[in-house]
């Protein structure tokens, strides 16, 4: 038996046998995709949570390690990346070995890294147990967004990855609350060693009820079971995907909503907390919450509707699929990403007291419900136009993303310094108006720009 970077080694018993005359997106009942839906949520959570802890109990990690928040910051940076690096490499060999290996690869990483960042006793040592950390979790959102693209038809995948990216996100609620709450009442440390006991319970869930989910190829036997050979796939080659003109567009297009919400949220304890007074970590945790129930509750709706899109203009065209209707809900909603960050900066800079401090949650939740209304239904769009390679392109872009993403956290705190709160955030929002126009462009010519490089789109 030969074996190559385009042939699966070996299936797993949990796989699921399809009979020659079932399609592929009928293999799981409605109730094992919705438990299939929950388990992906669940492991799509922690990159949130591993990043998002972390930022509340800056300062007192600077404290602890002797350094400064600037600094520190710089971890937030480094998990980023290592986000990238990590999503690259479980979502090539995702596609070749299967989902549901790599969480069960993944999620000791994960632990182990955990378990080295709360020991750290330098900030030398934290920056390598962080990368690992964040590696470990990486493939939460690009495996978890291909297994859905598994096991959805088009016309329902835009609901099901809302409900997984909503989910996913919550974590952007929860993991200020649960990092500052531990940072003042506990420890930082001892919420490090809770994400590994995380880990561990992923693990387990996904070792003892999760099936394989990746399609089979035509003629593949589903019952043999190959002896395993690890076969090296260069992790890169998924950035080659970036070529496409849409692809790179709405890559651009999402990179710059996120650009505002790391700019909201990342210097949060030097903005929001200085400006009103606010010093306990916990407090401040809680700050994230208007931003993450933002995402939480756009991001299903703005599946639904692009679903919705996609039904009603099939419909009009009398048959025709065009993958760009995916992206009109985001014509609407993407408009409260520039608002929402330009008036928090004037906020900030402007009205004191209460009231600024009410007016500056507004806007949170206002750049939550903008940023998903962007990322939801492109990243519906590009499983649909890509989806025999979902959880590469998903992880292309997120790898992309993270390379704007990381210099723009670690510059956040010092563009703050020099431009002020209103100027940093004016900066945002000429960005987000720089990607929401990427996105009028691509609903307009998205065909033409798909004729003009063709990385083996989904056929219409």
């Amino acid at each position: 038996m030969s074996f190559s970077e385009e042939s699966p080694l070996f299936d797993h018993p949990l796989q699921s046998k399809v009979p020659d005359d079932l399609d592929a997106y009928d293999r799981f009942s409605k109730a094992q995709k919705n438990y299939i839906v929950f388990v992906v949520s669940f492991a799509g959570l922690l990159p949130t949570l591993v990043t998002g802890t972390f930022v509340p109990s800056i300062p007192q990690i600077a404290h602890d390690l002797d350094s400064t928040g600037a600094v520190v910051s710089l971890a937030v940076s480094l998990s980023v990346f290592a986000n990238a690096i990590g999503g690259l490499v479980w979502a090539a060999y995702s596609s070749f070995y299967g989902r549901r290996p790599m969480y069960l690869w993944g999620m000791p990483i994960l632990c182990i890294g955990s378990f080295g960042v709360a020991a750290s006793t330098s900030f030398r040592s934290l920056l390598l147990w962080r990368f690992v950390q964040a590696f470990g979790c990486a493939g939460g959102v690009s495996v978890g967004a291909a297994v859905i693209g598994d096991i959805y038809r088009t016309e329902q995948r835009g609901t099901a990855l809302g409900i997984f990216f909503g989910a996913s996100l919550l974590g952007v609620a929860l993991s200020p609350i649960l990092g500052g709450t531990a940072a003042h009442y506990w420890s930082w440390r001892s919420l490090h060693f809770s994400l590994a006991v995380w880990g561990i319970i992923e693990m387990a869930l996904i070792y003892l009820s999760f099936p394989e989910t990746s399609h089979p190829q035509p003629g593949e036997n589903l019952e043999r079971k190959a002896p395993f050979k690890f076969v090296w796939i260069n992790p890169f080659n998924s950035l080659w995907l970036l070529r496409s003109p849409n692809i790179m567009a709405v890559t651009l297009a999402n990179a710059s909503a996120m650009v505002t919400d790391y700019v909201l949220l990342v210097p949060i304890a030097y903005t929001i907390g200085a400006r009103y007074h606010i010093s306990n970590e916990a407090l401040i945790g809680a700050c994230f919450l208007p931003s993450g129930l933002g995402n939480f509750i756009a991001s299903p709706i703005a599946g639904r509707l692009s679903d919705s899109m996609v039904a009603r203009w099939k419909a009009k065209r009398k048959g025709v699929w065009v993958p760009e209707d995916r992206l009109r809900p985001a014509l609407v909603g993407g408009l409260f990403v520039p608002l929402s960050v330009g008036l928090s900066g004037l906020v900030t800079a402007y009205i004191a007291g209460p009231l600024g401090l009410i007016l500056n949650l507004l806007c949170l939740f206002m750049n939550g419900i903008g940023v998903d209304f962007v990322l939801t239904p492109i990243g519906s769009y590009n499983v649909d136009v890509l989806q025999s390679r979902s959880a590469e392109v998903i992880a292309a872009v997120t790898a992309f993303r993270a390379i704007i993403l990381a210099p723009v956290t670690a510059a956040v705190l010092p563009s703050i310094e020099i431009l002020g709160v209103a100027g940093t955030n004016g900066i945002a929002t000429v960005i987000a108006l720089f990607g929401y126009g990427l996105i009028a462009l691509t609903i307009r010519y998205g065909d033409r720009m798909r004729a003009w490089v063709d990385v083996g789109y989904t056929p219409s």
